[in-house]
């Protein structure tokens, strides 16, 4: 299939808009589709996706790039599934109008438009690494920006859980299904002779019941290393060129190797629970699905960290990052910090606590960004160490201006060990923080460069400007909750990070697309949109 770039646009006396009434042609002007058609849809760049399709222009070619991305726009906007959007598009002028179809006796989508279009993004992506689609988020997010003018150096982030659509599976589930699905694909590739009569018992229909719902409470631990034996037995039969490469094989594989452990003769035993780890598999449907506690709650899925631009009671979402759910907010924040270009412009991020670390502190000062967080995690410090002076390695002076006695650095945790005289501490109102180590004649203050940086940040926060911007943080707060409502994040109907990561984005986009919206209805002096929408 051959790119071409959508060109055939232009009214003819065929066009459903043109045959409208004029109480029809009114209604379509003030309703969501006119802001949308005018502004929304001809910023979408088709030519950045020409890469999912063949130069040869012989081939037959694609369906209309910007039609695609415009509908699944519209499909997160107003909550449709694949097949009501297509129903939606052949049947109602609005969505026409919006695609700029109007014209077409016959519209140019069909039930396999959309899934088409979301493999050949997946495939690119997997081949890649290239994220076409985000991308693309950021081209839309910069054209809504020039008419919100939010050119503004305040940001601000958060990150929210995401579910995934697989069930949630007990270990003895998890292992039987696995070692089921690697079965049946031997018994599709017509190899049924390798399937011995232990294992056979995987193949009869009600097998998966027998085995897991109907096994007694105190016979579920044998009936585990059962399945465990029969798995491992699997695995070395299909231990095989003609297996290795096959998805199948290598879940089995995975899932041996994180819930067992095999001793010197090759016996395997389950680990204890305490031994598996968070990113271990949850269920072979969604081989990218990991586990996570937080908040005393448990999560199976994904994580997405948003950050948002803000500007006066105007903000978008401008950035999406989309992980497992094992990624920590400290990791997202050092991304951002790595992927950003030094200017000469000091950037303000605004973030909760578990943003916050001493290296991101460090990497922030290097980019330019000037770093908020509402709270540091870790042990607390005093801000009172943010005013030791620290002139070199040997030259330190507590905040008073007094030269301790002895000096000691150790190069290796970046600590100072430093003694005072008795005289000079004794009456200092921070010796009970401080000067915690008393000897004879002296006191030794221990100190270290991350007590430095973090009282000196601790201290920064507690001013009144700082307090103002962690105040600001509270908003962001909204959009996990406006995507979980409206946008329905965590009943996204696909498995795996990618093919997620694509529902991901379309719905910041169309979060962004309700904000612009919204502004664009404001009661402002030369608005663009003079009718409410």
């Amino acid at each position: 299939m051959s790119f071409k770039k959508n060109k055939n646009q232009q009214l003819n006396i065929f066009d459903s808009y043109l045959n409208q009434s004029d109480r029809v042609k009114k209604m379509i002007k003030k309703s969501w589709c006119h802001y949308f058609s005018e502004i929304v849809f001809p910023a979408i760049n088709e030519e950045r996706f020409s890469l999912l399709y063949s130069g040869n222009q012989a081939s037959r070619p694609n369906t209309p790039v910007n039609i695609i991305i415009g509908a699944l726009i519209l499909k997160e906007i107003n909550g449709l599934s694949d097949e009501e959007l297509i129903a939606s598009i052949c049947c109602d002028v609005r969505y026409q109008y919006a695609l700029h179809t109007t014209q077409c006796q016959e519209q140019p989508v069909s039930d396999r438009t959309f899934s088409r279009f979301r493999e050949r993004l997946y495939n690119y992506t997997l081949e890649t690494g290239r994220d076409l689609l985000a991308e693309e988020m950021e081209n839309l997010t910069e054209e809504f920006s020039k008419y919100m003018k939010l050119n503004s150096n305040i940001k601000r982030m958060d990150s929210l859980q995401v579910a995934s659509r697989c069930r949630k599976m007990t270990r003895l589930e998890l292992v039987y299904s696995t070692t089921s699905k690697a079965i049946k694909l031997i018994q599709r590739m017509n190899r049924e002779d390798l399937i011995s009569e232990e294992l056979k018992h995987y193949l009869e229909e009600d097998d998966y019941n027998k085995v897991t719902y109907y096994c007694p409470a105190d016979e579920v631990e044998n009936q585990f290393q059962k399945i465990i034996r029969e798995a491992e037995k699997l695995r070395q039969i299909m231990d095989k060129d003609e297996f290795r490469e096959t998805i199948e094989y290598q879940l089995l594989f995975r899932v041996l190797l994180e819930q067992t452990n095999k001793d010197e003769h090759g016996n395997v035993t389950p680990k204890e629970n305490r031994e598996i780890s968070a990113n271990s598999l949850q269920n072979p449907s969604d081989p990218d699905a990991t586990f996570r506690r937080k908040g005393g709650k448990k999560y199976h899925g994904y994580v997405c960290n948003i950050v948002e631009t803000v500007n006066e009671g105007r903000s978008l979402i401008t950035g999406v990052n989309f992980e497992k759910n094992t990624y920590n907010d400290t990791k997202f924040c050092h991304d951002y910090l790595e992927s950003r270009e030094n200017t000469e412009t000091t950037e303000i991020l605004v973030t909760d606590g578990a943003y916050g670390s001493p290296e991101n502190l460090i990497l922030a000062k290097e980019k330019n960004v000037d770093l908020v967080t509402t709270n540091l995690n870790g042990q607390t410090v005093d801000v009172h160490f943010a005013d030791f002076e620290i002139k070199s390695e040997k030259e330190v002076k507590c905040p008073y201006g007094y030269t301790p006695i002895k000096t000691s650095y150790y190069e290796k945790n970046e600590r100072w060990r430093l003694v005072f005289s008795k005289e000079t501490c004794i009456n200092c109102p921070h010796k009970a923080v401080c000067a915690k180590e008393e000897r004879k004649n002296s006191y030794a203050v221990n100190l270290s460069k991350k007590m430095i940086q973090r009282a000196t940040y601790l201290k920064k926060i507690s001013t009144e400007e700082y307090k103002n911007l962690c105040k600001m943080r509270n908003a962001v707060e909204g959009i996990p909750s406006v995507l979980r409502r409206k946008y329905h994040i965590d009943e996204i109907p696909t498995f795996g990070l990618i093919r997620t990561k694509m529902f991901v984005i379309f719905k910041a986009i169309a979060y962004n697309c309700n904000k612009f919206k919204h502004y664009l209805c404001k009661p402002r002096e030369n608005c663009l949109l003079t009718t409410k929408i």
